[in-house]
């Protein structure tokens, strides 16, 4: 059998190898927008499909069994793209979603729905904003002239930028001790972050509790509605079950 991964996340790439281990002929997709991404075993196609059309017919071409969407929890295209091909193929799809994190007492967390409220919020909590919510989209909070900015981000951002602002060049996981250091040594006084949810980059998040620093998180896209699970051992059963 054939199984289409669509990933990308550390959970794509454990899929893949439980998958493989299990003798599947496994197809992990990657969007290319990362410059060096962590690959995964078995086969790897990057770059798009050519929307809900194209990957329809990829399906169909390839006799693919099934499918499973491992994206981030904010890749919102390739995952609504999924659902509609899938339907249109008539092949089973899978939702791999890491939950999304939750507070904890002593937290400041303010909810934005998008990356414009939550750059319509920081002028009110704060001065210096540690960035950490990727290279896309940067372009919210290029007019907040008044405010400086320390963007991290796996590849070089493009513009337009804050003003303001220093970019770092960094992939997680991320140690509690480091981004503690990292917030004090450049005296960021609130954090803007997505809800991706994981271990991987969690560390920020008790940092700035433990600094007492108001955080604002971006809640998740919607997707349509699927069958849907958290863990890789429940997906590598589910695939199997095909």
């Amino acid at each position: 059998m054939t199984v289409l991964v669509l990933g990308g996340t550390a959970e794509a790439r454990a899929l893949a190898a439980q998958l493989h281990d299990h003798g599947v002929t496994v197809v992990s997709s990657l969007a290319g927008r990362v410059a060096r991404p962590r690959l995964p075993v078995g086969e790897v196609r990057v770059g798009g499909f050519g929307g809900v059309d194209g990957l329809t017919a990829w399906l169909r071409e390839h006799d693919v069994r099934a499918v499973v969407d491992a994206t981030h929890p904010f890749a919102e295209r390739i995952g609504t793209n999924a659902f509609h091909a899938t339907q249109a193929a008539c092949v089973p799809l899978l939702r791999l979603a890491r939950p999304g994190w939750q507070p904890h007492s002593g937290d400041r967390w303010h909810w934005a729905a998008d990356l414009d409220e939550a750059a319509a919020m920081l002028p009110n909590l704060g001065t210096r904003v540690f960035l950490t919510s990727g290279r896309q989209g940067l372009a919210a909070f290029a007019t907040l002239d008044a405010l400086w900015f320390l963007i991290r981000c796996v590849d070089p951002p493009g513009p337009p930028l804050p003003r303001h602002h220093e970019v770092l060049l960094a992939r997680g996981p991320y140690e509690v001790a480091a981004e503690r250091a990292l917030l004090t040594g450049h005296d960021i006084d609130v954090l803007v972050t997505k809800d991706s949810g994981g271990a991987m980059t969690a560390a920020k998040l008790t940092a700035a509790r433990e600094l007492d620093l108001p955080v604002v998180v971006v809640r998740r896209p919607p997707r349509p509605r699927a069958d849907e699970t958290a863990e890789v051992a429940e997906a590598v059963k589910w695939v199997l079950s095909q």
